[in-house]
């Protein structure tokens, strides 16, 4: 009987990410995933010669967050991130960027001046509770805005929300829209993964992705990445904040970051792909195995898909338990990639775009940071919309194409190539009421980890998040060295 010390259970980026890290303590890992390929939402394909993203992605907290902190500790191969841009705003008649501090929004003539007014002291009020240590994660956008604003400012920042949450500003706490604008910074400190550290050496390996680059490429992103944070207190923020600091796009899209992390396990990881997971195994409360194509057996089992589906492959979990479960929201989301017969003066910058008006959705050329993603001469631009999880998503595509067309007038004359994605872009959406797991379960030695187990930022930064959690609280359980 062939017996593993973890197995995880999901080879998305958290499930990767978690057997990287854990490997590199000494542990013997199998993945199981029960899709033919691995990476989940940070991933890239092929469709008539672009190379689309799942979904669009801007990759946050670089300079000193839970991605940067696992690259530096854990990777053997380094993908290179190009500087993000900016984050700008369309309408009919207008292109500007999206004010990240109250010195910006006092020119952001997109809204009526007297709103402006309103949402900055709005702002300010805000970052002051949260200064003075006041928890705003229970208390709703909408609480801090007040009922007498035009339908514009109402919609701005309900499509903020959105793109924030997943849900609307009713939906959305007001601790969310500060983090996400970056006026509170997380960050990962070097010392806190250094007490997870002992008796793990890093690989002295040169970044073989980053070493047969030119050193001129990507300088202003990296030059933030290599040095440290010049202190600001958060109040300070509110005139020299940027939104878009310390976020990039990795060079040769998604599958470049996908890559990187393969490319750094140890051959003590084994992947499974094809291989569905139909049931946990416990033995007097505690795992000790799992149940697929065939039984395989471990003394530590990490599950990364969706927290709600754990009921069902767990006989044993407390009734209590699986009702806090039932807490966690959901959204879905639809990106549609279009291929341009040519670079677009309209798509002509280096960021992303909001369309904030009926039907929003926030846009991103990504062949700007990369020309290899389109084909010479052509241009690749991904538009992500929430969608309810519900909706009839051939009536949402067609609306998806109408907003597109309708934004940017002639747009259609010019498209090569038209794809589609619906996904559910995080396992949990940020709400005022939404749950999200811890990360040990009732279960002993059956850890949780994934975007609905930490609620910190978004997509691949929030999984990052959860597995430097889990590299805790196994370390706390003596699981984590071998």
């Amino acid at each position: 009987m062939e017996k593993y010390d973890v197995i995880v259970v999901g080879a998305g980026i958290s499930g990767l990410l978690a057997a990287l890290t854990l490997s590199k303590h000494g542990n013997r890992v199998l993945v199981l995933e029960k899709n033919s390929f691995v990476g989940g939402n940070c991933n890239s394909y092929m469709v008539d010669g672009f190379q689309v993203d799942t979904g669009a992605h801007a990759i946050t907290h670089l300079e000193v967050g839970p991605l940067r902190r696992l690259m530096d500790n854990y990777f053997d191969y380094m993908p290179v991130f190009e500087d993000y841009g900016h984050y700008y705003v369309r309408t009919e008649d207008q292109f500007l960027k999206v004010p990240s501090n109250i010195r910006d929004f006092v020119t952001f003539d997109v809204l009526p001046k007297k709103d402006r007014l309103i949402v900055s002291q709005a702002i300010t009020k805000a970052l002051t509770l949260s200064t003075f240590g006041i928890d705003l994660s229970k208390q709703s956008v909408q609480e801090f805005i007040p009922d007498n604003l035009s339908k514009d400012t109402y919609d701005f920042v309900d499509t903020i929300s959105y793109f924030l949450s997943g849900r609307d500003m009713k939906e959305t706490s007001a601790q969310r829209i500060l983090s996400g604008s970056s006026f509170v910074r997380d960050s990962v400190p070097q010392e806190q993964m250094e007490s997870i550290m002992k008796a793990h050496e890093k690989p002295q390996t040169e970044p073989v992705l980053k070493s047969i680059l030119p050193s001129n490429l990507h300088t202003s992103l990296q030059t933030r990445m290599n040095k440290a944070s010049k202190p600001l207190t958060t109040l300070g923020r509110l005139a020299t904040n940027r939104v878009s600091y310390s976020q990039g796009y990795p060079r040769k899209g998604l599958k470049s970051l996908l890559n990187a992390l393969l490319f750094s396990l140890p051959r003590s990881v084994e992947i499974k792909t094809d291989c569905e997971v139909k049931n946990i195994l416990t033995n007097s409360g505690k795992v000790v195995g799992v149940e697929a194509d065939e039984t395989y057996y471990a003394g530590t089992v990490v599950y990364t898909g969706f927290v709600t589906d754990l009921p069902r492959l767990v006989e044993t979990l407390p009734n209590s338990y699986m009702e806090e479960l039932r807490n966690v929201d959901h959204a879905r989301s639809l990106t549609v990639w279009l291929g341009l017969d040519s670079v677009m003066e309209e798509f002509n910058y280096i960021g992303s775009e909001i369309w904030f008006k009926n039907h929003p959705y926030w846009a991103m050329p990504i062949s700007n940071y990369d020309s290899s993603l389109a084909p010479k001469g052509r241009q690749l631009v991904g538009f992500s919309f929430i969608i309810g999880l519900d909706s009839d998503e051939g009536s949402e595509i067609k609306k998806a194409y109408e907003t597109i067309y309708h934004a940017i007038p002639g747009i259609e004359d010019h498209i090569q190539m038209r794809h589609e994605q619906i996904t559910v872009p995080e396992k949990a959406a940020v709400t005022i009421n939404g749950y999200f797991a811890d990360i040990r379960t009732p279960i002993n030695n059956l850890y949780v980890a994934g975007t609905d187990t930490d609620r910190r930022s978004m997509g691949i930064t929030r999984a990052a998040y959860s597995v430097i959690e889990l590299l805790q609280r196994m370390n706390e359980d003596g699981n984590l060295h071998k």
